[in-house]
Protein backbone atom coordinates (compact mmCIF):
# COMPACT_ATOMS: atom_id res chain seq x y z
CA UNK A 1 0.00 0.00 0.00
CA UNK A 2 2.94 2.72 0.15
CA UNK A 3 4.18 2.38 -3.00
CA UNK A 4 0.26 3.38 -4.14
CA UNK A 5 0.43 6.33 -1.32
CA UNK A 6 4.27 7.36 -2.80
CA UNK A 7 2.52 7.39 -6.47
CA UNK A 8 -0.68 9.55 -4.95
CA UNK A 9 1.77 11.92 -3.53
CA UNK A 10 3.63 12.27 -7.26
CA UNK A 11 0.36 12.48 -8.95
CA UNK A 12 -1.14 15.00 -6.44
CA UNK A 13 3.08 17.27 -7.37
CA UNK A 14 1.81 16.77 -11.21
CA UNK A 15 -1.59 18.51 -10.43
CA UNK A 16 -3.29 15.18 -11.47
CA UNK A 17 -5.13 14.37 -8.04
CA UNK A 18 -6.00 17.34 -5.15
CA UNK A 19 -3.58 16.81 -2.19
CA UNK A 20 -5.93 16.45 0.82
CA UNK A 21 -8.19 14.34 -1.16
CA UNK A 22 -5.19 11.92 -2.09
CA UNK A 23 -4.51 12.11 1.38
CA UNK A 24 -8.51 12.07 2.92
CA UNK A 25 -9.21 8.95 0.42
CA UNK A 26 -6.05 6.69 1.74
CA UNK A 27 -6.77 7.45 5.54
CA UNK A 28 -10.67 6.62 5.32
CA UNK A 29 -9.80 3.30 3.15
CA UNK A 30 -7.14 2.23 5.55
CA UNK A 31 -9.23 3.06 8.84
CA UNK A 32 -12.41 0.97 6.97
CA UNK A 33 -10.06 -1.94 6.19
CA UNK A 34 -8.28 -1.59 9.65
CA UNK A 35 -12.41 -1.95 10.92
CA UNK A 36 -12.60 -4.99 9.18
CA UNK A 37 -10.09 -6.95 10.80
CA UNK A 38 -11.18 -5.94 14.40
CA UNK A 39 -14.66 -6.24 13.87
CA UNK A 40 -13.64 -10.17 12.53
CA UNK A 41 -11.87 -10.99 15.44
CA UNK A 42 -14.49 -9.30 17.80
CA UNK A 43 -17.38 -10.50 16.08
CA UNK A 44 -16.67 -13.40 13.84
CA UNK A 45 -17.92 -16.24 16.62
CA UNK A 46 -15.83 -18.87 18.11
CA UNK A 47 -15.47 -20.87 15.40
CA UNK A 48 -13.83 -18.04 13.12
CA UNK A 49 -11.50 -17.37 16.04
CA UNK A 50 -10.39 -20.83 16.53
CA UNK A 51 -9.81 -21.45 13.20
CA UNK A 52 -7.41 -18.04 12.94
CA UNK A 53 -5.99 -18.97 16.10
CA UNK A 54 -4.65 -22.32 15.09
CA UNK A 55 -3.05 -20.12 11.85
CA UNK A 56 -1.39 -17.68 14.49
CA UNK A 57 0.61 -20.77 16.72
CA UNK A 58 -2.54 -21.96 19.11
CA UNK A 59 -4.88 -20.73 21.26
CA UNK A 60 -1.53 -20.45 23.97
CA UNK A 61 -0.37 -17.69 21.40
CA UNK A 62 -3.04 -15.94 20.94
CA UNK A 63 -3.75 -15.69 24.08
CA UNK A 64 -0.37 -14.19 24.60
CA UNK A 65 -0.87 -12.25 21.76
CA UNK A 66 -4.02 -10.75 23.46
CA UNK A 67 -2.10 -9.74 26.41
CA UNK A 68 0.34 -7.75 24.45
CA UNK A 69 -2.70 -6.11 22.66
CA UNK A 70 -3.80 -5.08 25.96
CA UNK A 71 -0.67 -4.38 27.28
CA UNK A 72 0.34 -1.70 24.36
CA UNK A 73 -2.98 -0.74 23.68
CA UNK A 74 -3.13 2.85 21.25
CA UNK A 75 0.70 3.33 21.21
CA UNK A 76 0.86 0.01 19.67
CA UNK A 77 -1.89 0.24 17.18
CA UNK A 78 -0.56 3.98 16.23
CA UNK A 79 2.58 2.31 15.85
CA UNK A 80 1.56 -0.27 13.44
CA UNK A 81 -0.14 2.02 10.82
CA UNK A 82 2.91 3.88 9.75
CA UNK A 83 6.13 2.66 11.93
CA UNK A 84 5.60 -1.09 11.63
CA UNK A 85 2.95 -2.14 9.54
CA UNK A 86 3.59 -5.54 8.58
CA UNK A 87 1.93 -6.01 12.33
CA UNK A 88 -0.73 -4.01 11.52
CA UNK A 89 -3.36 -6.92 10.25
CA UNK A 90 -2.79 -9.15 13.27
CA UNK A 91 -2.85 -6.22 15.76
CA UNK A 92 -6.54 -5.56 14.20
CA UNK A 93 -7.92 -9.35 14.48
CA UNK A 94 -6.07 -9.58 18.05
CA UNK A 95 -7.71 -5.96 19.23
CA UNK A 96 -10.73 -7.82 17.98
CA UNK A 97 -10.40 -10.65 19.75
CA UNK A 98 -8.75 -9.60 23.25
CA UNK A 99 -12.46 -6.95 23.39
CA UNK A 100 -10.24 -3.94 22.69
CA UNK A 101 -12.86 -1.04 23.83
CA UNK A 102 -13.90 -0.14 19.68
CA UNK A 103 -13.77 3.58 20.06
CA UNK A 104 -10.14 4.07 21.75
CA UNK A 105 -9.00 1.03 18.84
CA UNK A 106 -10.96 3.73 16.25
CA UNK A 107 -9.33 6.98 17.86
CA UNK A 108 -5.71 5.15 17.68
CA UNK A 109 -6.47 3.57 14.18
CA UNK A 110 -7.46 7.10 12.80
CA UNK A 111 -4.47 9.07 13.85
CA UNK A 112 -2.21 6.58 12.96
CA UNK A 113 -3.54 6.11 9.65
CA UNK A 114 -3.67 9.92 9.07
CA UNK A 115 -0.08 10.01 9.77
CA UNK A 116 1.12 7.20 7.81
CA UNK A 117 -0.77 8.90 4.89
CA UNK A 118 0.49 12.08 5.32
CA UNK A 119 4.27 11.39 5.71
CA UNK A 120 3.78 8.67 2.49
CA UNK A 121 1.56 11.22 0.31
CA UNK A 122 3.79 14.05 1.00
CA UNK A 123 7.08 11.95 0.40
CA UNK A 124 5.44 10.99 -3.22
CA UNK A 125 5.04 14.75 -3.58
CA UNK A 126 8.51 15.58 -2.79
CA UNK A 127 10.22 12.70 -4.30
CA UNK A 128 8.22 12.85 -7.67
CA UNK A 129 11.03 11.86 -9.55
CA UNK A 130 12.31 8.77 -7.73
CA UNK A 131 8.61 7.14 -6.48
CA UNK A 132 10.42 3.57 -7.65
CA UNK A 133 13.93 4.36 -5.49
CA UNK A 134 11.45 5.43 -2.16
CA UNK A 135 9.26 3.12 -2.14
CA UNK A 136 12.15 0.37 -1.87
CA UNK A 137 13.94 2.47 0.38
CA UNK A 138 10.66 2.61 2.58
CA UNK A 139 10.23 -1.44 2.28
CA UNK A 140 13.46 -1.93 3.44
CA UNK A 141 13.52 0.33 6.22
CA UNK A 142 9.87 -1.22 7.45
CA UNK A 143 11.26 -4.96 7.35
CA UNK A 144 14.25 -3.77 8.86
CA UNK A 145 11.87 -1.97 12.03
CA UNK A 146 10.25 -5.65 12.14
CA UNK A 147 13.66 -7.50 12.48
CA UNK A 148 15.30 -5.35 14.92
CA UNK A 149 12.51 -5.40 17.21
CA UNK A 150 12.12 -9.24 17.07
CA UNK A 151 16.21 -9.75 17.69
CA UNK A 152 14.73 -7.33 20.95
CA UNK A 153 12.12 -9.47 21.92
CA UNK A 154 14.51 -12.84 21.06
CA UNK A 155 17.36 -11.12 23.05
CA UNK A 156 14.93 -10.12 26.13
CA UNK A 157 13.70 -13.73 25.85
CA UNK A 158 17.00 -15.07 25.85
CA UNK A 159 18.00 -12.98 28.75
CA UNK A 160 14.89 -14.52 30.74
CA UNK A 161 15.93 -18.43 30.04
CA UNK A 162 19.65 -17.23 31.17
CA UNK A 163 18.85 -15.96 33.83
CA UNK A 164 16.05 -18.82 34.97
CA UNK A 165 19.03 -21.35 34.38
CA UNK A 166 21.21 -19.89 36.64
CA UNK A 167 18.87 -19.81 39.91
CA UNK A 168 19.69 -22.60 42.36
CA UNK A 169 17.02 -25.65 42.51
CA UNK A 170 15.26 -25.54 45.59
CA UNK A 171 15.75 -28.89 48.16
Amino acid sequence: MTVLLIVAGSLAAQGVIPLWWAIGLATAGAVIGDQIGYAVGRWGGAALVSRFSGMLGGPERLAKAEAHARRWGGLGIFLTRWLVTPLGSVLNFTCGTAEYPWVRFLVWDVLGEALGAVMYILLGRIFSDRVVELDAALGDFSWMTVVLLAAAVMGWMLLKYVRAKKKPLPT
